[in-house]
């Protein structure tokens, strides 16, 4: 297969949706449904900050966990809407890395800060006379800070990967972001050994914490 040969390096998304009536049904639906997420975890962010009540791990967890939903969703549905109201599909290359990182970094920390949740829980119930210890703010500091920064060089070195890998004639990713499995189809190469690897940090990041 001939590589990609022209001097644009966007890629295409093909979309979600069909472009007609039923589509823009279904897209109004979907940014309903996303506005409602937005205002929600706003919502939730915003009295958890103002009610001193609320100022505990558990909370302070939920909060974080609503804000990586926010910016979790919002990687994704407003590209996903202006493709579809403007009948553009291409984006660039820098903005498909940036939509990538995001969205990889959003599913890696929630993961861990989930488990984070179902720890504080399980000390919580279990063991309620250490909980003071076990979940002091400074632990529930390192848990948030650890989720994020693990979940971002996990994200990174994928999208740096992914980004530098050598694409063919066909740069049409038939997803409506760029997913980095959806990408690696269109790859000149064999790349097998990264698909291994995709699946192994998926698993360290979803897997196990979800059993944990």
């Amino acid at each position: 297969m001939e590589k990609w040969n022209q001097s644009s390096s966007d890629f295409i998304l093909l979309g979600l949706l069909p472009q007609n009536r039923t589509g823009l049904l279904l897209l109004l639906l979907i940014i309903l449904v996303f506005s409602l997420a937005l205002f929600g975890n706003s919502t939730m962010i915003h009295l958890i900050r103002v009610d001193p009540r609320l100022h505990t791990p558990m909370y302070f967890l939920l909060s974080q966990l609503s804000l990586m939903d926010m910016i979790y969703i919002s990687s994704t549905v407003p590209k996903m809407a202006f493709n579809f109201l403007s009948g553009q599909k291409s984006i660039s290359l820098l903005d498909c890395g940036v939509q990538s990182f995001f969205f990889l970094t959003m599913a890696g920390s929630e993961g861990l800060l989930l488990a984070s949740m179902a720890y504080d829980r399980f000390v919580a119930i279990c063991l309620p006379l250490h909980y003071p210890i076990r979940m002091s703010k400074m632990m529930c500091l390192k848990m948030i800070i650890g989720s994020w920064i693990l979940g971002s060089l996990n994200s990174l070195a994928h999208t740096v990967y992914a980004l530098h890998i050598p694409y063919c004639q066909s740069r049409s990713i038939n997803h409506f972001f760029c997913d980095v499995p959806a990408m690696l189809p269109l790859a000149c190469m064999d790349t097998w050994v990264y698909e291994y690897v995709v699946f192994v940090s998926t698993s360290l990041f979803l897997l196990l914490p979800f059993l944990g």
